[in-house]
């Protein structure tokens, strides 16, 4: 079950939309899957939700918690029943937006006043008022918004990636950021974490596997062609390198079920 809510016109440059998700787990099954893509999460969850540390230990995570920019998918488990709101940004905005340092990677767990929203999320939950769930959120950034100064150049930079599904060059982006690439570069790490070559490349996976997911048959070497792959064999490589499996598994897995929306749903069962 996955719902998606559009973001006020006054945050559009920072959040690009607000979800809701139950995932609806099979009989005995008790994890999955996050692919990458080229936005940041802000996650609140309500049930269970767990991570699997290096030492192979199971580690509860905070809500809420960060999504950062993954490079392979990141696998979740829980037990019982779960249900998550995610807040979904531009990573170039999300730390500017929580007032916290970048960093790069992908879970990040932090300590903010954020959190205060979390009971006040709980009892909406639990009454099964989601809409209300997502007003409250809406007007929390709306609040945070009004005391953050916009960066044109980073909005504009991140709008040209996005316009251009992750294929311009960054010397087009800095033009079209009316900036020249060492300071755009340099900004952009300083707010995502990330370098803009790092985020192209995920907004460009994105839209493989977006295309993928809703269209299985899709031409592989029109599709890279289209996105400006060097051919067929370096899509299929990226593909796996960011999502862990090639693009006929893939397709084959988006066969099976798909999502009721017309946005790709991020946490897709494993």
């Amino acid at each position: 079950m996955h719902r998606e809510f559009e973001s006020p016109e006054q945050l559009r440059d920072t959040i690009r939309c607000f979800w809701y998700d139950r995932p609806e787990l099979l009989e005995g099954e008790e994890c999955f899957e996050v692919q990458p893509d080229g936005y940041a999460e802000i996650i609140f969850y309500f049930g269970k939700l767990y991570r699997r540390t290096q030492n192979g230990e199971f580690q509860s995570l905070p809500s809420p918690f960060m999504m950062g920019l993954l490079n392979h998918p990141a696998v979740f488990y829980t037990g019982g029943e779960l249900e998550i709101i995610g807040v979904r940004c531009f990573p170039w905005t999300v730390f500017d937006l929580l007032g916290l340092p970048s960093e790069s990677g992908g879970v990040h767990t932090f300590e903010h006043p954020i959190a205060q929203l979390q009971p006040v999320l709980n009892d909406l939950i639990r009454s099964g008022n989601i809409p209300e769930v997502i007003a409250q959120l809406k007007q929390y950034f709306l609040n945070v918004r009004s005391h953050i100064a916009a960066d044109s150049m980073l909005f504009k930079a991140g709008a040209a990636m996005r316009k251009a599904n992750g294929t311009l060059p960054v010397s087009e982006i800095a033009e079209a950021a009316h900036a020249t690439v060492r300071t755009l570069e340099r900004n952009f790490k300083q707010s995502s974490g990330h370098t803009i070559k790092d985020v192209s490349v995920l907004i460009r996976f994105e839209q493989v596997r977006n295309q993928l997911w809703h269209q299985p048959n899709t031409n592989l070497a029109g599709l890279a062609h289209e996105l400006g792959y060097t051919d067929q064999s370096h899509l299929s490589r990226e593909f796996k390198r960011y999502s862990g499996t090639t693009p006929a598994a893939f397709a084959r897995k988006a066969r099976k079920g798909k999502p009721l929306d017309d946005d790709f749903v991020a946490f897709i069962q494993s």
